[in-house]
């Protein structure tokens, strides 16, 4: 009798998952306005209050962006067309008393005039959906599937997205989740659509406004990347991926999806050196696929989207990925060895030459990207560090101690491979800090507890020297104490503005600020090429006084320039080292 109740209840449970239907129309009657016009549909849903919630945040974007200011007032019908009283319970909270109505429609507009790739926009040229900020969901239901139909505006004939159209006609489409509605990022339009075959998956690529880009090559060049990418794992987890890409004059990078991305770059990027920073950003948005929206932080999964979701190792998601975005146009043949050593000097020396370094702890820099990295100030320089940077120098680092460690026989990309086999596929979860540092400490071969201390968690200088020498190469220490001023100047028209103050300097010790306007020094009038011509020839103890504007007040400050050593490194390949094959493999020149 017990396992026949048993069964009847989960039947009575499948029958009300079942039973329970989620459609979403998106309209955009009149693009000129900058509205979507949302419907959505819910259909069997027993409860007699409904709440419908719109996140707070983009998922991959770590900045609460309160999303329901965008949103005019919402409405609720049921069946018959009678309206349902709705109530505001929160910041992006609304509460519908439907009682015993077996179906609701909730219509709500959403203003979009924001082109990112995080955010969404609407006008006559085009429409882009970032999911997060335009469709809510039923609170305690976003494991729910439905589908959604996109109706374009009159003047608009294409749709492009990630999710299922599940009919011929029309632009209708299903999801599984209100996850993937949320992860799959809309273009609708006119865009310029074609599509490439890689790693046995079809890409689609949508490109929205003009610019210097050919198709063929794009075709050529995107696939060799994603072949590339693929053969870090080994396997590719998708059937099918999608681009988007906005042609604009001010590029905004790009934002990961899981089976999509989003790029936003310069219209007149498809040349030179700026193309091949966007195939890196290809590289790097492609290397999320896995990096990220797979293997991943156990913070990031399923997500909170009422607040921020904190995590300490962000430096891997977004660092380890920015290694690679380099690291894979050096195996598809895009850098040779020499350029790509460039590269990475030049980052090693970005990171440690930043006097945040000596402040922020990566894992720091990591958990407060919510409240610091996206909201920086004049002092950010002073007392941050990017974690893509930092983690990337890190993700090389580690690269090393493996090759180094397994004679050659392995690297980054399979202790890479082992997190995705071992956390996505198997446990179907993401991984906490300790987990993480346990795998790499089996891959390296030793304890990583004082390294994370110094590195991750401190803020030392890592010993680039010794790691880099286990493969063959050197990183002689080459900072050297200089006379310094210490602040960053730009002029403005006819004005010298202060645009940067280094902190210790003998800017900040005389007291110069950030936006202080400077009138004269000594006894000349103002101009950036005299002023920063002038600080070049002092030396050590020489004073200089300045005629400064704050407020519309003038002041004299005397400026006294002391010594200041910016740590920096150079490559040096060691001759005869055992190790050449260690290195050989690195650079992937064998």
């Amino acid at each position: 009798m017990k396992n026949i109740l048993l069964t009847l209840g989960l039947i009575s449970t499948c029958f009300l998952v079942w039973s329970q239907k989620v459609h979403y129309n998106l309209g955009m009657s009149k693009p000129q306005s900058h509205y979507f016009e949302v419907e959505m549909d819910l259909e069997g849903f027993k409860e007699k209050v409904l709440e419908v919630k719109m996140p707070v945040w983009a998922p991959g974007s770590y900045l609460v962006r309160e999303f329901s200011k965008n949103v005019n007032l919402v409405k609720a019908f049921d069946e018959n067309g009678q309206v349902i009283g709705v109530k505001k319970t929160s910041k992006n909270t609304w509460s519908i008393s439907k009682g015993k109505a077996s179906k609701v429609k909730v219509k709500y507009e959403v203003y979009s005039f924001e082109l990112s790739v995080r955010t969404s926009f609407l006008d006559l040229t085009h429409g882009f959906v970032s999911g997060s900020g335009v469709f809510m969901y039923v609170n305690g239901h976003k494991d729910r599937s439905g589908t959604l139909e996109v109706i374009p505006y009159k003047d608009f004939n294409q749709v492009t997205t990630a999710m299922t159209r599940y009919q011929k006609h029309g632009f209708n489409y299903s999801f599984a989740s209100y996850d993937e509605l949320a992860d799959s990022p809309i273009e609708i339009g006119n865009q310029e659509v074609f599509s490439f075959t890689a790693a046995g998956v079809e890409h689609t690529v949508a490109m929205y406004g003009p610019g210097n880009y050919t198709i063929e090559v794009l075709q050529k060049d995107m696939a060799r990347i994603v072949e590339s990418a693929t053969g870090v794992f080994g396997q590719n987890p998708n059937k099918n991926y999608v681009f988007i890409i906005h042609n604009v004059v001010d590029g905004q990078g790009g934002l990961e999806h899981t089976s999509s991305t989003t790029l936003s770059v310069n219209r007149w990027t498809y040349s030179g050196s700026a193309y091949i920073g966007f195939l890196s950003l290809v590289a790097h948005e492609y290397f999320h696929l896995w990096n990220v929206k797979r293997i991943r932080p156990i913070e990031l999964g399923p997500f909170n989207y009422d607040e921020e979701n904190y995590t300490s190792l962000l430096w891997v998601m977004e660092g380890f990925t920015s290694y690679y975005d380099e690291l894979l146009l050096l195996r598809a043949g895009y850098y040779d060895p020499n350029e790509y050593l460039s590269k990475l000097e030049n980052t090693i020396n970005y990171v440690e030459g930043s006097v945040g370094s000596r402040v922020q702890p990566l894992a720091h820099s990591s958990y407060d990207a919510w409240i610091k990295a996206y909201r920086p100030n004049e002092n950010s320089a002073n007392t941050t560090m990017t974690y893509y940077s930092r983690g990337a120098v890190m993700a090389a680092l580690f690269d090393m101690m493996i090759i180094s460690h397994s004679k050659g026989v392995q690297g980054l990309d399979h202790f890479l491979q082992a997190l995705y086999d071992k956390f996505y596929l198997k446990q179907k979860r993401g991984f906490t800090e300790d987990e993480f540092r346990a795998e790499l400490e089996r891959f390296s071969g030793k304890s990583m507890k004082e390294f994370f201390e110094k590195y991750i968690h401190g803020t030392e200088i890592p010993p680039y020297n010794e790691i880099f020498r286990e493969i063959g190469f050197g990183a002689e220490y080459t900072g050297v104490a200089t006379p310094s001023f210490g602040a960053s100047l730009r002029q403005d028209g006819g004005n010298l503005i202060v645009r940067s103050i280094r902190a210790g300097s003998s800017a900040e010790e005389a007291g110069l600020s950030v936006n202080d306007e400077i009138l004269a020094y000594g006894d000349f009038r103002a101009d950036q090429k005299g002023l920063e011509a002038m600080i070049a020839e002092m030396k050590e103890g020489d004073e200089l006084e300045l005629l400064v504007s704050r407020d519309d007040r003038l002041m004299k400050l005397m400026v006294k320039i002391s010594l200041y050593e910016k740590p920096s490194f150079h490559f040096i390949p060691m001759k005869n080292e055992p190790q050449k094959d260690l290195l050989n493999y690195w650079l992937r020149t064998i």
